[in-house]
């Protein structure tokens, strides 16, 4: 392993660790935030596209692409909205566990991953460790019925949402979409996705006419560029997969911590050593199911 590779293997951590804090650092309500935040990916796309002197997507390639990307932008908007409520602190984890669990499941169900009986004991006992831990990062200490019903609710948001990133993370599979060709047509699906979003919302909000969603193009970059990072660190003369994907992992314990020190989302001593412990149990699990043998 040598240092260029460590460092772009790191690059995943803080792009993605980074982007819910930054998007609501920057502020606005979920219609500025997924507007821009398309925005910027979508044009990260087009500079990917140019930089690899890739094709325009058409056909096939357009057409799941842009589904996959649509799936990411209703899985974003209810992240957002989750943010809104209980703060990006509370809402990563509770997104990473989902999401851990239900691709996981997919791919057991209907991809035939984890065949083996050792390795669906494994693998359920990893899935079990993240509930926990993701149960450990939302603990309070001193419960109130109102912070209770947003959590609540921010939880109902991220398990509505999962149906987008799954699909997200599925559709390219059908066609074996992936690598750079997938940038840009899944960049022109979530802006189109964001857009219906902000045109339901007209009657209420005009996102289209604020500075703060042009602004939110920062945070789309950044994700999108850790996205890159994360693809180019797969590679078998960088990291590789296995590798590159334990590593990413942690992403879940910048996103956390940044959100307490650098937006003040408050815990009390006690729920810092639990949201620690929880945060320690979903990287370990998650890295433990990188090695599964399928």
């Amino acid at each position: 392993m040598n240092l260029i590779a460590l460092l772009v293997g790191l690059f995943p951590i803080l792009g993605w660790g980074l982007f819910p804090t930054i998007a609501s650092k920057i502020g606005g309500r979920p219609t500025n935030q997924i507007l821009g935040a398309t925005l910027g990916s979508f044009l990260t796309g087009v500079g990917v596209s140019f930089l690899f002197h890739l094709p325009l997507p058409t056909g096939m390639v357009l057409l799941v692409g842009s589904l996959s990307g649509a799936g990411w932008g209703f899985g974003q908007i209810m992240g957002f909205k989750g943010y809104q409520l209980v703060g990006s602190s509370r809402v990563l984890p509770i997104h990473t566990g989902v999401q851990m669990v239900i691709n996981t499941l997919w791919g057991v169900l209907f991809l035939g991953n984890w065949a083996r009986l050792d390795a669906k004991i494994m693998g359920f006992s990893a899935l079990l460790i993240i509930v926990v831990g993701t149960y450990l990062t939302i603990w309070q200490q001193h419960r109130q019925a109102a912070s209770v019903h947003k959590m609540r609710v921010a939880i109902g948001y991220q398990l509505i949402g999962s149906a987008g990133y799954w699909l997200y993370s599925a559709a390219p599979r059908f066609i074996n979409l992936s690598g750079l060709t997938v940038f840009l047509p899944q960049g022109i699906g979530m802006v189109v996705a964001a857009v219906i979003y902000c045109l339901a919302r007209l009657k209420h909000e005009n996102a289209f006419k604020e500075r703060v969603s042009y602004q939110q193009i920062i945070s789309g970059v950044v994700l999108s560029l850790a996205a890159l990072s994360y693809f180019i660190a797969t590679q078998p003369n960088m990291l590789g997969l296995s590798t590159a994907f334990v590593l990413s992992q942690a992403y879940v314990i910048v996103s956390t911590l940044t959100g307490i020190f650098w937006l003040h989302q408050t815990k009390t001593p006690r729920e810092m050593v639990v949201t620690l412990l929880g945060l320690a149990l979903i990287v370990v699990a998650a890295a433990l199911t990188a090695f599964i043998p399928n």
